[in-house]
C-alpha cells in the first residue's frame, strides 16, 4: 500500500518546524532512523537499507553511503556553472546577471526588465520576474530571507545540500512559449544511470498545473507517472535531441545516478540543474513495477 501524500507537504511541515525553533531537536534523530520514519509516512513501506530493491529505496541508500564533497558543488546553483562549463562549455549556461549573499544587496535598478532569482542551496526557491513593475519586491524579500535561513538537508536528508553556501543568483529569464501563459520553459529531465541516460521526463507548465510525461531514449512515450499527472499534448522529438543525450551522458559520467535537466529553445540547448534524488526518493511511482525496474538500474 502507498499513501499518496503530496511531496510539497514536507516543505510545509518543515517550515512549521523552522518557525517553532525545533529543527535542532529533529536533527538529533540519526539520518537512517529519520529516513525510515519519513519513508514509511510517505510510501507506507518499510525502508530496507540492508537490501534496497526499488528506485526510491536505493535513493535513500545513496543519501547515506554515497557522499562526496564534489556533490555539494554540483547542487550549488552558482558553483555548478563552473563545473558544467569545464565539461561541456560555457555556451550551454543560461546568462548570469549576479549573485548576492542577501536579498537586500540586490539593486533592482541595475537588473533587466525580466529575470529569475533562485537560491543556491535548495530546490524550488525561485522568483520569476516578467516585468519589474509587476514584481512584488516586498513579498519576495520576505520569502528569500526565510529561504536563506533554511538548510535544505533538513527536509529529506539529501546530503549534497548540507554544506551549500546560501546565496541568491539572478539569471536571464528564458522562455520557449510553452505553458498556459506562453511564458514558460519545457523542461527535459534525463534520468541517468552510470553515465547512461535511460528515461526522459518532460515537464510542462511548472508555474501552473504541472504535468509531465516520460519517454524512452527513442522519444517514445512510456506509461509512467511520478508525482505529476500526464499531459495529453503530442510533442515532437526536440531539435538536436542527439546532442542533448550526449550532454546528459557527459554530465552524468562516473555517477551511480543523477538527473540532468536541460532546456531546448528553438534548437539552442541550455543547462538547467543536476539532481541526485528525484523528489527526495519519496515519490509515488505508477505503475509500481517501474519503481523496481529503475531500482535495477542503480548499481550499489
Amino acid at each position: 500500500m502507498q499513501f499518496k501524500v503530496e511531496h510539497k507537504a514536507y516543505k510545509k511541515i518543515f517550515n512549521f518546524i523552522s518557525q517553532y525553533k525545533i529543527v535542532k531537536l529533529v536533527n538529533l534523530v540519526p539520518d537512517q532512523l529519520y529516513l525510515k520514519l519519513v519513508y514509511w509516512l510517505q510510501t507506507g513501506e518499510k525502508l530496507n537499507f540492508s537490501n534496497p530493491v526499488t528506485y526510491n529505496e536505493k535513493l535513500q541508500w545513496l543519501k547515506i553511503y554515497n557522499r562526496k564533497e564534489l556533490y555539494t558543488h554540483m547542487v550549488n546553483k552558482f558553483e555548478v556553472r563552473e563545473y558544467v562549463a569545464k565539461i561541456i562549455g560555457e555556451e550551454y549556461l543560461i546568462p548570469l546577471i549576479g549573485v548576492w549573499d542577501s536579498f537586500d544587496e540586490i539593486d533592482f535598478n541595475k537588473l533587466p526588465e525580466k529575470f529569475v532569482l533562485k537560491c543556491t542551496h535548495d530546490s524550488g526557491g525561485i522568483a520569476v520576474c516578467h516585468s519589474q513593475k509587476d514584481f512584488d519586491v516586498k513579498k519576495e524579500r520576505k520569502k528569500f530571507r526565510r529561504l536563506l535561513k533554511n538548510n535544505y538537508f533538513n527536509y529529506l536528508r539529501e546530503w549534497p545540500y548540507k554544506n551549500v553556501v546560501p546565496q541568491i543568483v539572478a539569471e536571464q529569464l528564458m522562455t520557449d512559449g510553452s505553458g498556459t501563459d506562453g511564458q514558460q520553459l519545457q523542461d527535459y529531465k534525463f534520468f541517468c544511470f552510470n553515465g547512461i541516460p535511460k528515461l526522459i521526463m518532460v515537464v510542462q507548465d511548472r508555474f501552473g498545473t504541472t504535468k509531465s510525461n516520460f519517454y524512452d531514449m527513442n522519444f517514445n512515450i512510456i506509461d509512467l507517472r511520478i508525482g505529476n499527472p500526464n499531459f495529453s499534448e503530442h510533442i515532437e522529438k526536440p531539435i538536436n535531441f542527439d546532442l542533448m543525450v550526449e550532454i546528459a551522458k557527459r554530465l552524468s559520467e562516473g555517477l551511480k545516478h543523477i538527473r540532468v535537466d536541460l532546456y531546448n529553445i528553438r534548437g539552442k540547448i541550455y543547462f538547467g540543474e543536476l539532481t541526485f534524488f528525484h523528489w527526495g526518493g519519496m515519490s509515488i511511482i505508477e505503475p509500481y513495477e517501474w519503481n523496481v525496474k529503475m531500482g535495477n538500474w542503480i548499481k550499489i
